[in-house]
């Protein structure tokens, strides 16, 4: 960080400027790939709609294929993980770019329903490395870690609200082969630029800090550490649901739209979960991060019981406002976890997360798939209240312990970061 950079030094001004430079680049690389990867594994939920029609297969049984590609977005971030903090973060998002570009331009050739399946299970497998690894890279870059990581999350918020309208734009214009196939040449670029103009880590991975901002006594750490999993699998069950679910949502509740519109709106409703990140971004400089935590929380579990209930234009606003809650407690548990780990081990322990978070995906689609089936939405949303409210359970637990964890070691006031 510049602040850490000696000014006594010859040439002191030039280097700092150049390492800010460097830095910022580099940061920018991994905010767009954070975008991408929400954006290429939410192509096929809307792509779906499309595929009814040229198949004659029913939503149930085709967004069940892409239950293998959601399972391995959780299951390959652990060795994601631990490649990149044992080889090369740098050179593992490399292989994220240029991995999902190839996997999304065999969807587009894809001859059959089955290839098509196969492709998307590869494409989960690269864009799995996005999050243990980007995540632990821009924690280590950022001189701000809560306006930063609240952009980042912000840039991840704006592929998955992107995702749904391009997509069915690029339907429209090309059929949804196009839709695959666009995406697919855009991040094999990206990943050959990123190549070009971000730099080999060199030594750099001796000198990660081993100790964490905020030290756990072994006990504290083990029942945080079990809390944790139940946020995870609770988060991402709920996460996936409605983010693969709320295309199909919106065509029930808001009648008489056209696929174009579907993902217009479904758009819009993303878009309100990056502006609650902007806003967690500043909040987090200013409240403790364990009470927005348990605040978030309490909004998320409300969200999703106000969307079970509600039709018509009346359940975008409750899509929006669960939205605005699941995406500001992913930056808030992203930041504590950031706290209470060492940066040598956040590559591991990230992986950790994103592979409980993401492998429970793969049973959001097929929980989808069943309970759709068996009593539409209103089973799907009801299930998925009772999954809210456990991970409720959980974070204030959590910021139960971290409140006394932070009394004990910070007997004065100071910032959450």
């Amino acid at each position: 960080m510049t602040a850490e950079v000696s000014t006594s030094e010859p040439f002191s001004a030039a280097r700092p400027a150049s390492l800010l430079s460097q830095r910022r680049l580099s940061i920018g690389f991994l905010n767009w790939a954070h975008a991408l990867d929400h954006f290429v594994m939410l192509i096929y939920p809307t792509v779906v709609i499309e595929l009814q029609l040229s198949y004659g297969r029913s939503y149930a049984e085709l967004i069940a294929l892409s239950t293998a590609s959601f399972i391995a977005f959780g299951l390959f971030s652990l060795p994601a993980g631990w490649l990149a903090d044992r080889w090369s973060r740098r050179n593992m998002m490399v292989a994220f770019y240029v991995g999902c570009g190839v996997s999304l331009i065999a969807a587009a050739l894809a001859p059959s329903l089955v290839v098509l399946a196969g492709a998307l299970f590869v494409l989960g497998i690269f864009a799995a490395i996005y999050h243990p690894v980007g995540t632990a890279m821009v924690i280590e870059s950022a001189t701000h870690r809560g306006r930063t990581m609240a952009f980042n999350g912000v840039c991840g918020n704006i592929g998955i609200s992107l995702a749904a309208g391009v997509t069915a734009l690029l339907t429209a214009a090309l059929s949804w082969r196009g839709a695959f196939l666009a995406p697919g040449i855009v991040c094999v670029a990206t990943g050959a630029a990123y190549l070009w103009l971000i730099p080999g880590e060199a030594k750099h991975k001796s000198a990660r800090s081993s100790a964490p901002d905020m030290p756990l006594s072994a006990t504290v750490a083990a029942i945080i550490f079990g809390l944790f999993i139940v946020v995870a699998l609770s988060a991402g069950l709920v996460f996936n649901t409605l983010s693969v679910s709320l295309p199909m949502i919106v065509d029930e509740r808001v009648s008489n739209i056209s696929l174009v519109e579907i993902g217009g709106l479904t758009t819009a409703v993303f878009i309100c979960g990056a502006i609650a990140q902007m806003a967690v971004g500043r909040l987090v400089e200013r409240f403790r991060l364990h009470i927005l935590f348990a605040v978030l929380a309490v909004m998320q579990f409300a969200g999703v019981v106000w969307t079970a209930y509600a039709s018509g234009v009346v359940v975008l606003f409750a899509l929006a406002f669960t939205m605005a809650a699941i995406y500001g407690q992913i930056t808030v548990n992203d930041l504590i976890i950031a706290r209470y780990t060492a940066d040598a081990w956040r590559g591991r322990v990230f992986a950790v997360r994103y592979f409980l978070t993401f492998m429970i995906s793969g049973i959001a689609v097929s929980m989808i798939a069943f309970l759709y089936g068996r009593g539409g939405f209103p089973l799907v949303l009801g299930t998925t209240a009772f999954v809210a409210l456990a991970f409720l359970i959980a974070v204030l637990a959590i910021a139960y312990i971290a409140a006394n964890v932070e009394r004990e070691r910070v007997p004065q006031a100071m910032p959450a970061e």
